[in-house]
């Protein structure tokens, strides 16, 4: 059985990730409630939680935890998903750190929900960097 890449989802269901990437719960519920366990571990993944990476390791969806990495920009990450020929990933991760060849790529072969996906994601990394520097965000250790 090959397992479905995130442009196999349906569109209704890909609204609901961005949502759950978004950090509303009702679209995380969704996703869990409907029998997405994956793209709401990715959706956590993306905003960097680590019981979620481990969730997607354990439940054999090694490329999406390690999509989540390559949004991040770890080289590593990248090179796993070109060594195993997930180039849509790479496209998509490209385009979640705001690389608009990647998001034209997207618009040309008329997948803009994809497009939305990068935007929100963009975002959520936006917010997560404005945190990590934020002295009212700063934890004591």
């Amino acid at each position: 059985m090959q397992k479905r890449l995130l442009k196999d989802y349906p569109v209704k269901i890909l609204l609901a990730f961005g949502g759950a990437i978004d950090g509303k719960k009702k679209f995380m519920n969704f996703l869990l409630q409907n029998g997405y366990p994956e793209l709401a571990a990715l959706a956590s993944a993306i905003n960097s939680d680590v019981e979620a990476m481990k969730w997607l390791m354990k439940n054999n969806y090694p490329e999406l935890a390690i999509l989540s990495n390559a949004i991040d920009g770890e080289e590593e990450a990248i090179k796993w998903l070109k060594k195993n020929n997930l180039i849509f990933y790479i496209i998509f991760a490209d385009a979640c750190r705001g690389v608009e060849k990647a998001k034209g790529w997207f618009i040309f072969y008329k997948l803009e929900i994809f497009v939305r996906l990068s935007e929100i994601t963009q975002e959520v990394l936006k917010r997560q960097q404005r945190n990590a520097w934020s002295p009212y965000k700063l934890r004591r250790r």
